[in-house]
């Protein structure tokens, strides 16, 4: 009969193997997630910026659906952008505005005031 020493291991501490999945996996999504775009966000607006070199103004579109944003790339562009963005809150489009500089897009979006539902109705 042969004794071998037994090691124990507290069940928290995570093994170096597991450690290196780990680090493997974040890398991947942080990989394939969309990157070259800054969201600031105040009371009034949310501003967004992102980075569309060799694109000119004509070769993008924005649509604004309630609290959705999408952009995307006309045809004939000579890159494919196609991103959406869910806001938390609606958006006037009215009062939003885009500008395309130097490669950088902007776009400021004004949220939308909601307009109080109340009503008082009179007693007869």
């Amino acid at each position: 009969m042969i004794f071998a020493p037994v090691m124990q291991r507290s069940p928290f501490a995570p093994r170096a193997a597991d450690q290196a999945l780990q680090r493997f996996l974040l890398n991947q999504l942080q990989a394939s997630a969309p990157q070259g775009f800054q969201v600031q966000q105040d009371d009034k607006a949310v501003t967004l910026q992102l980075d569309v070199p060799g694109l000119a103004r004509e070769q993008l579109q924005i649509d604004i659906d309630g609290a959705v944003v999408r952009l995307q790339s006309t045809e004939g562009a000579p890159r494919q952008v196609r991103r959406a963005w869910e806001l938390p809150t609606e958006i006037d489009a009215a009062a939003s505005s885009a500008k395309l500089e130097n490669g950088v897009l902007t776009l400021t979006l004004a949220k939308r005031i909601p307009a109080p539902t109340a009503t008082r109705l009179a007693i007869d």
